[in-house]
């Protein structure tokens, strides 16, 4: 007789579980991964405008939203800077970042830097990229 070579059909069936285990594992924390990355990559994007914010703040006087494309020029950058979302003043004294559908983030996803007397304060209204120094926004 002669001796076949090869896997069996259960040898094969085995080894696609493992597989199909391993990705289950994967495919999750990678994704949590990319959504930890791009939120890192759009605060580093605001933390950079945060000192010249402020010195257009103490030249002018003001940080105004009806101001934004003058500081967006004075700042040297434009609201599509971060090919993740949008850079915008949406208030008097703040930054946002948005998240467009660029990202593995919801659209709705906002980073905000606002200014106050003591300083600016950041909030990020997604859990899913909240950090030590801009936590996730207060629920009411």
């Amino acid at each position: 007789m002669k001796k076949q070579n090869g896997f069996t059909l259960i040898e094969l069936m085995i080894v696609v579980a493992i597989i199909g285990v391993l990705s289950a594992i994967a495919v999750p924390a990678y994704q949590d991964y990319v959504k930890r990355s791009e939120g890192a990559s759009a605060l580093a994007t605001l933390k950079s405008l945060i000192t010249p914010s402020e010195l257009w703040y103490q030249e002018n006087g003001d940080y105004l939203k009806s101001e934004q494309a003058n500081i967006f020029t004075a700042l040297g950058i434009s609201a599509k800077s971060n090919s993740l979302g949008d850079i915008s003043i949406p208030s008097d004294n703040s930054l946002d970042f948005t998240f467009s559908g660029n990202s593995s983030l919801p659209n709705t996803t906002k980073i905000t830097f606002t200014r106050s007397a003591t300083g600016w304060g950041c909030e990020v209204n997604n859990a899913d990229i909240e950090t030590d120094s801009c936590p996730a926004a207060k629920k009411p």
